[in-house]
């Protein structure tokens, strides 16, 4: 067993250390302090945040599996953020619930630490703070929930809330009817069971090589769940005797192999933030530009909603993230670790799929390219992205009238107006919605389509804005679009009647004005008078060195920090 930093708390016959250790002991074996790790169990179990709800059973299993391995656990809980709960959105506390954690981390007489995340945040705060104060570290995802069901119909969390909400506002379906389906769309626990965020920072989790091999994915209701959460109570341990970090783990490999996950499984464009900003906070090189250039040309092979027809369990079911990693094996990093200190590639051979309509061969895709698209241009200069999975094929390719929105507020109240001059072909813009500008970057890019024009049977139009949208959200949405309009982003400038082009294939977003009247034109009032002015506290600091979508809209001062892990003596 390498030199435990516990013992710099509770070695010794000193005052300190007698204080140390009499204030832990409270029923613990004596033998608690000699040698033995001191393991957390970083805890996002909240009764607000209802996918996580169920982790404090998961972390009686990995306590279990610590003790089992001589480590003595010790549950943490940190901040935890409801995705479907906290206003005006989670993302706004992602980076605090980051530095909460890696300060407590820090902190504290701890020499390994188990991650509990599921619900969309808490998993990317996390691995940003374990990669930010670099002490062992293993994620255990909580696992999606099970497939409820509506008149005889599977519901996909989210991306069926979407869909029926749509048929209400078209007058297709009764609002009688979409309330008589809440009830149904929360089978058991667990976090959405759609190929969203959670789900798709779950899988990541492991193809970054963060969990035991084999775990994401599980459904939050397996026993099995349980049973990996013993092992990686017992991983942990190990771990930590052999000094294997967020730093060893995590390379330049690992995180070319989660973009090229990203694609094949469809996964939610949130990822593309949250894998910049646990990157940055490595120091490991990653761009926007990386996730076109290693992801655009694998093809779509899982069938999962909202890019496809199935939902998590279907998933588990058919093969899981094993099964799909096998048929890309060629294009990973064969060298990328895992926290077993083995290399992910080593645990693919023995995979099979067991549904061909839920993941699909290589040779027999969804789509043969399904990678995230960087879009640049004059409306986007620093990058904006699209998913084309998710998008209306003929839609790629565009050319409409701007009609633009000045906040989320402004939004709501015009775009059901019988009055709005706006027909299928036109492009809607909606803006100050970025890092900064709302703030928090909220999930509000897939705007609802006006009433008038879901009446005539219209189901997708070009959105373009410079916020996020939920991953569970689908259709042609030009989104995270840098600089943002309350960065003074060329957003700002756009009018409603500009012409706007969108060209995936030569991946450009461009307002078709002059380029040196557009320049002289000034940002507009109105989304200026919209904007975030906080006066205090965490929403002040956060507008004022939050960075941009391109980057992971991280902290400014929190990126590039690992391995800085002694704190000093009190007393």
């Amino acid at each position: 067993m390498a030199d435990l930093r516990s013992a710099q708390w509770y070695a010794g016959q000193d005052r300190n250390a007698y204080i140390h250790r009499a204030w832990m002991r409270r029923g613990v074996p004596g033998t608690a302090f000699e040698g033995r790790p001191q393991i957390a169990i970083a805890n996002t179990a909240s009764d607000l945040t209802p996918c996580n709800s169920h982790l404090n059973e998961v972390a009686e299993s990995v306590k279990q599996g610590i003790w089992e391995a001589g480590g003595v656990p010790l549950n943490l809980p940190v901040v935890s953020l409801g995705e479907t709960q906290v206003r005006p959105t989670a993302m706004l506390w992602r980076n605090m619930a980051a530095m909460a954690t890696e300060e407590m981390l820090r902190a504290n007489p701890i020499d390994g630490v188990v991650l509990l995340g599921g619900c969309d945040k808490t998993i990317p705060s996390l691995l940003m703070a374990a990669a930010s104060v670099d002490l062992p570290a293993v994620v255990v995802p909580g696992g999606p929930m099970l497939t409820g069901t509506f008149r005889g119909t599977p519901l996909g969390c989210g991306t069926d809330v979407w869909r029926l909400s749509e048929e209400v506002r078209a007058g297709t379906l009764s609002e009688q009817a979409f309330m008589d389906s809440e009830s149904s769309m929360i089978r058991s626990r667990g976090h959405c069971n759609t190929m969203g965020t959670a789900s798709t920072m779950g899988l990541l989790a492991e193809v970054l090589g963060t969990t035991l091999p084999g775990t994401a994915g599980l459904p939050a209701p397996d026993s099995r769940l349980l049973a990996r959460s013993h092992e990686t109570g017992r991983l942990i341990v190990e771990m930590v005797a052999e000094e294997r970090r967020p730093s060893q783990v995590l390379s330049s490999g690992s995180f070319r192999n989660a973009i090229i996950a990203l694609a094949a499984l469809g996964g939610s464009t949130n990822a593309v933030v949250h894998l910049l900003a646990i990157a940055g906070r490595l120091g490991v090189p990653l761009t926007l530009d990386d996730f076109d250039a290693v992801g655009a040309g694998v093809p779509l092979l899982v069938d999962l909603q909202p890019a496809g027809r199935h939902l998590m369990e279907d998933f588990h079911r058919a093969g899981g993230l094993h099964a799909v990693l096998r048929e890309v094996v060629d294009l990973l990093d064969q060298d990328a670790l895992t926290v077993t200190g083995r290399p992910l590639v080593e645990y693919l051979p023995e995979a099979q799929i067991w549904d061909h309509e839920v993941i699909r061969v290589r040779d027999e895709p969804l789509r043969a390219e399904a990678g995230i698209a960087v879009l640049r241009g004059n409306l986007a200069p620093d990058g904006a992205i699209i998913k084309p999975a998710a998008a209306s094929a003929h839609l790629l390719r565009h050319r409409g009238r701007a009609v633009v929105f000045d906040s989320i507020e402004d939004f709501h109240a015009r775009i059901d107006d019988p009055e709005l001059d706006v027909d299928a072909d036109s492009v809607l813009v909606l803006r100050g919605c970025g890092p900064k500008g709302y703030p928090g970057m909220p999930e509000v890019s897939n705007m609802p389509l006006p009433a008038k024009l879901l009446k005539e049977g219209v189901r997708d139009m070009v959105r373009v804005c410079d916020g996020r949208m939920s991953g569970t959200a689908y259709g042609t949405v030009v989104l995270h679009v840098a600089p943002e309009g309350a960065a003074g982003g060329p957003l700002a400038r756009v009018r409603t009647g500009d012409w706007i082009t969108l060209d995936v294939e030569a991946r450009r977003i461009d307002v078709d004005v002059p380029q040196e009247e557009f320049d002289l034109r000034a940002p507009s009032q109105a989304m200026i008078d919209g904007l975030a002015r906080p006066r205090r506290g965490w929403e002040d600091l956060y507008v004022r060195t939050v960075m941009g979508a391109d980057t992971g809209a991280d902290l400014d001062f929190l990126t590039g920090s690992s391995g800085h892990q002694v704190s000093r003596e009190s007393h």
